[in-house]
């Protein structure tokens, strides 16, 4: 890969309710906006379920790991800037931005229909 290369997105969804109040129950995550829609609206953040952020970060390593194979993320930065709903549809995508003999460093991202930025950062990958 070179510089410029875009990497095969990926696009996941629609987020599940279910899964969601699993992986709070796995997690011990008892943060109400994955698991009650009165709080939420109370709390003026809409009228779905809120994803877990480790749910959209894994969104963006299966992408890089189709893309580069298993294993290969050596580095992952990122930040999260905005929140991925129930029943929202979300695609992994980044671009190469540097290319060594060994490894990758992309810009990733996890983008809601809307462009909405979910989530961005930096990934290094074994190659």
């Amino acid at each position: 890969m070179n510089p410029g290369d875009n990497l095969d997105p990926q696009t996941f969804g629609p987020v599940s309710t279910e899964k969601m109040k699993i992986l709070a129950a796995i997690l011990r995550d008892p943060n109400v906006i994955h698991l009650d829609k009165d709080v939420i609206r109370e709390r003026g953040l809409g009228d779905k379920l809120i994803n877990q952020g480790p749910t959209n970060l894994g969104y963006v390593t299966n992408m890089l790991e189709a893309n580069f194979g298993p294993g290969s993320i050596a580095r992952l930065t990122v930040r999260f800037g905005a929140n991925v709903f129930e029943d929202d549809m979300v695609t992994a995508g980044g671009v190469v931005t540097e290319a060594g003999d060994a490894d990758v460093t992309c810009d990733i991202w996890l983008d809601k229909p809307d462009d909405t930025r979910a989530l961005q950062g930096t990934a290094v990958v074994r190659t």
